[in-house]
């Protein structure tokens, strides 16, 4: 067993042995130059802050965080600095890598300098920013379906011939892809023209392949389907979220509902659970005693003691 979920998570009640890698997905932090409100009305960077809080009082610890996308919201290089003051200290406590995905908000010359320390390869300061980061086993590949100029998205050619480089060879617990445009439909019709075009490429080259699942974000809510056969999880965002309570073509941003996802790979299944960037009052009957009381007993006194019913 593998997985650096805490001791009291590991204890297998069911079938499944615990998940042996863990994710931490979180999309949409937008955040501005000087700590400015989004739109004059969104504390971004303090609802960033909670949104990390929460992450650690989940006691996970993930074998990467992953943002996919829109990290500040005018590419500006305070603004990356800000994210990464912000996000750097919390990532060394849980002893995770920060997996930056670039968002069409972003701007890749500043968010190259500003969170990756790297250069541009040759003389591209707008080459796309890809990564590749082998997470025990679990492949992980940043993709970048940035325009530059535009809001709707799109992986050029060159870089879906890198990826089938990439996943020419399997990895062993197979591979996640990160990109910011989700490769789904919306039933908001302001999101359809800023889909990820040329779509029918892109799985092409991902089609029988190792990948088990897609993340990204751009939505503002989280919401999941299937591309090429492939789950696609998108998680919500940290700065605001889509009202949904609305019908389509009038569906807006409000300051609730944030969240971000553990994603828990099995060995033959992939979990995205969605929480709520919120803190109210909570029971403690299903506390870490009562998880010790349970793996004291035998399998079928456990289903007498709790799964009976009196």
């Amino acid at each position: 067993m593998t997985s650096r979920e805490p001791s009291d998570a590991r204890v297998q009640f069911g079938r499944h042995a615990p998940a042996e890698h863990v994710i931490v997905h979180l999309s949409d932090t937008h955040l501005l130059a000087g700590g400015a409100a989004l739109g004059g009305r969104y504390d971004v960077e303090a609802n960033l802050a909670a949104t990390l809080a929460a992450v650690e009082r989940t006691g996970v610890r993930p074998d990467a965080l992953v943002f996919t996308g829109d990290l500040t919201d005018l590419g500006e290089p305070d603004a990356y600095r800000r994210l990464r003051d912000a996000v750097e200290p919390v990532a060394e406590r849980l002893g995770a890598p920060v997996v930056w995905v670039a968002g069409n908000h972003d701007e890749r010359p500043a968010m190259r300098a500003g969170l990756m320390d790297a250069a541009a390869p040759g003389d591209r300061d707008d080459a796309p920013l890809t990564g590749v980061w082998d997470l025990r086993g679990l492949r992980l590949v940043a993709l970048d379906s940035t325009v530059p100029g535009w809001h709707h998205g799109q992986i050029d050619a060159d870089q879906l011939a890198w990826l089938a480089e990439v996943l020419a060879e399997p990895a062993p617990h197979g591979t996640i892809l990160a990109l910011h445009h989700p490769p789904l439909p919306s039933h908001i019709p302001f999101f359809d023209i800023l889909e990820l075009r040329e779509q029918d490429a892109f799985a092409d080259v991902i089609r029988g392949t190792d990948v088990r699942g897609i993340l990204a974000g751009h939505l503002h809510y989280s919401t999941s389907g299937t591309f090429a056969g492939v789950p696609v999880s998108v998680a919500s965002a940290t700065c605001y979220t889509m009202n949904l309570q609305r019908p389509a073509a009038a569906v807006n941003g409000m300051d609730a509902g944030q969240a971000f996802q553990l994603v828990h790979v099995y060995d033959d299944v992939i979990t995205h659970a969605v929480v709520p960037v919120v803190e109210a009052p909570t029971g403690d009957y299903f506390s870490a005693e009562w998880t010790a009381r349970m793996a004291a007993l035998t399998p079928q006194e456990r289903l007498e003691a709790f799964s009976r019913k009196r």
